[in-house]
């Protein structure tokens, strides 16, 4: 059976351990693959009431898994990281098709999937672990928070979405989750490896949907108690202002907003320019840390916009089935229109196109095709573009005369994820790191550098300061403090001024009382 191909089988949403179709229909996701528009994966159906009804069962649930001993809800995590090992190849296929990513790139997501839940197994259940305090005769126990509610994205539709529920369900919650609207069939895939880890019925719900129905249904519902959502800032102020009612509701933002690169002076300059391509046009630029913006000191500029613009040229667009592919075409119409709309932006406000990008039509598939486009930034004109996220395969580079410079323009930013830095021998890098305002940063590396086993966190409009990896399960759960007294009661050790054993003297009265009881009693006897 070619599965590269095939239609899907629709089964539903996930709800309390099975697939159920809507029974009253809201809308219709197409599931296209961008890559080639006559790859229909097929018509999901969705109904806003299945947010209802998986919040209500996960809630049900929620009462007996808490009381799951953490040794069990590990046994389950592990049952099901056998089953995404044991189905890597339909995640793979069906990832290249819904997002149009190279099959080589989705092999990577599966790939780096297994190691990240072998990491939360690791260091996920140490963290859950209580903490006894003798000398207080206490203990901090982690303490499960009931319902998740995860909106997932859809640049990295298995590895944000496998690990996240995990994460959920180790910690001992129960998990409402919406996959993208682009990605419905890796969200019910997963539902199925979930499915097959005998888990008890309504630990993990899946719901399909669109964000501005079933996502804000589901991310604004009063029966959920924590939120995950990955997406854009604007979408991520909208749900806050929607949540400003309910302070008590933890929840993780992780909005991305791309990333920066520096390069200074007297660097590997033939590294600088590969790490840099690679981070702002691999998954066709469309990463939470993609690299954006890079920020070039004056002496190497020259040559490394050379270099740049000439290997990005070389850089193979098609599709994500044939070998010897780089880079894959956007998710949609909408996002190719903006990414054409943002390159013309640019050239009216006065910065030159080195590479303009443009969609590419004459392909042998129908797809969301574009070249990546290169802008130079004169970024001193009032206009420097450094605060919103810039579409799809788009690199912005900044001159700058020093790498003091360099490192304040990059902390002037709003999305500050990660920083790929490219110093000389001569640099202090432990100093300019230090100085760097970021969640994550990669010396000669690109941003998009798989950092699995390291927890990190987005600065500025990039997060809402939640760590991530294993770190997740801080999140999910939170510190209840547990102190008990098995002594016998001493009444030596009560505090002064209790007058614990002392006999009862003369009654004190309350003179002030008394009085006002008195004039109440004036006020209260009959006229004669």
């Amino acid at each position: 059976m070619d599965d590269t191909r095939d239609r899907l089988v629709r089964k539903g949403d996930y709800v309390y351990g099975s697939f159920i179709r809507p029974e009253q229909v809201d809308g219709y996701i197409n599931g296209v693959n961008p890559g080639d528009r006559s790859d229909v994966l097929g018509r999901f159906a969705f109904s806003e009431a299945s947010v209802d009804d998986a919040v209500e069962h996960a809630r049900m649930t929620a009462r007996i898994w808490r009381r799951v001993s953490l040794a069990d809800r590990a046994a389950s995590v592990r049952r099901f990281r056998q089953a995404v090992a044991k189905g890597r190849e339909r995640l793979v296929n069906l990832a290249t098709r819904e997002t149009g990513k190279p099959i080589w790139e989705a092999r990577a997501e599966v790939i780096d999937t297994l190691k990240a839940l072998d990491l939360l197994m690791e260091g996920g259940v140490n963290m859950l672990q209580p903490s006894v305090q003798e000398e207080v005769s206490g203990r901090n126990d982690h303490v499960p928070r009931g319902v998740s509610a995860l909106l997932c994205p859809f640049n990295l539709p298995v590895l944000i979405t496998a690990t996240t529920t995990a994460a959920a369900v180790l910690a001992g919650n129960t998990v409402v989750f919406k996959p993208s609207k682009f990605t419905p069939g890796c969200g019910q895939l997963i539902a199925e490896l979930w499915d097959q880890c005998r888990l008890p019925r309504g630990v993990v719900n899946m719901v399909q949907g669109s964000g501005g129905g079933a996502g804000k249904r589901l991310s604004t519902h009063p029966d959920i108690d924590a939120l995950v959502l990955h997406g854009s800032f604007s979408t991520a102020m909208d749900i806050r202002r929607q949540v400003f009612d309910r302070p008590e509701l933890p929840v993780l933002y992780q909005t991305g907003g791309k990333s920066l690169s520096i390069v200074l002076d007297g660097c590997d300059l033939e590294r600088a320019v590969y790490e840099v391509m690679v981070g702002a046009f691999v998954s066709a630029g469309q990463r939470h840390d993609s690299t954006a913006r890079v920020i070039v000191e004056s002496g190497t500029y020259e040559a490394f916009v050379e270099s740049l613009v000439r290997h990005t040229k070389r850089l193979s667009v098609g599709y994500g089935f044939d070998s010897d592919i780089f880079m894959g075409p956007l998710i949609s119409e909408n996002a190719r229109s903006r990414f054409r709309r943002y390159g013309r932006a640019l050239q009216v406000k006065g910065h030159t196109a080195l590479l303009e990008g443009s969609s590419l039509t004459r392909t042998k598939r129908r797809g969301f095709y574009v070249s990546p486009g290169i802008y130079e930034m004169d970024w001193r004109n009032g206009s420097a573009f450094l605060n919103e996220e810039p579409p799809g395969p788009t690199l912005l580079i900044y001159r700058v005369e020093s790498p003091e410079e360099a490192v304040a323009l990059h902390n002037q930013a709003f999305y500050r994820l990660a920083c790929g830095l490219f110093p000389s021998p001569k640099h202090d890098v432990a100093d300019l790191v230090d100085k760097l305002r970021c969640g994550r940063v990669h010396v000669n590396r690109s941003t998009t550098s798989r950092t699995v086993p390291l927890a990190s966190v987005g600065l500025g409009r990039a997060s809402s300061g939640h760590a991530s990896g294993a770190d997740l399960v801080r999140f999910f759960t939170y510190p209840r403090a547990h102190v008990q007294e098995s002594r016998p009661f001493d009444d030596t050790y009560t505090l002064p001024g209790t007058h614990w054993t002392a006999e009862p003297s003369d009654p004190l009265i309350d003179l002030d009382s008394m009085e006002a009881d008195d004039d109440l009693g004036q006020l209260l006897e009959p006229e004669a």
